[in-house]
């Protein structure tokens, strides 16, 4: 099965920007989407963002024009690049990757990786 595992979050004041890397153990061509969710304190998980096998993205409306999600197939890896940064957006920061299987899709989870923005 394929394993997931993010990194690149860390602390960073408002205003500033991250980088979020998802690295997979197999070619992100076998997954027919990708995606960031996070999940603050308090608050359920939500889809922040995705990009499916043909490059096609989609945002939460809270980030659209703040974050942007991309793929490296070479790489094996799926980014999150975080600018303008809100104390909101603080949270644990999940990769998933869903790949359409008979009979049921697979859906991986990758650990999560926290991002704290603040003064």
């Amino acid at each position: 099965q394929v394993q997931l595992v993010e990194s690149g979050g860390g602390l960073v004041q408002p205003g500033g920007s991250l980088r979020l890397s998802c690295a997979a153990s197999e070619s992100i061509f076998n997954f027919h989407h990708m995606g960031w969710y996070r999940q603050a304190p308090g608050k359920e998980r939500e889809l922040v963002a995705t990009i499916t096998s043909s490059s096609t993205t989609n945002y939460a409306d809270s980030v659209k024009g703040r974050f942007t999600v991309s793929r490296d197939n070479a790489k094996n890896t799926v980014y999150l690049q975080m600018n303008s940064l809100k104390p909101e957006d603080t949270a644990v920061y999940y990769c998933n990757a869903v790949r359409n299987t008979w009979p049921r899709d697979l859906e991986v989870w990758g650990q999560g990786t926290l991002v704290t923005v603040s003064s």
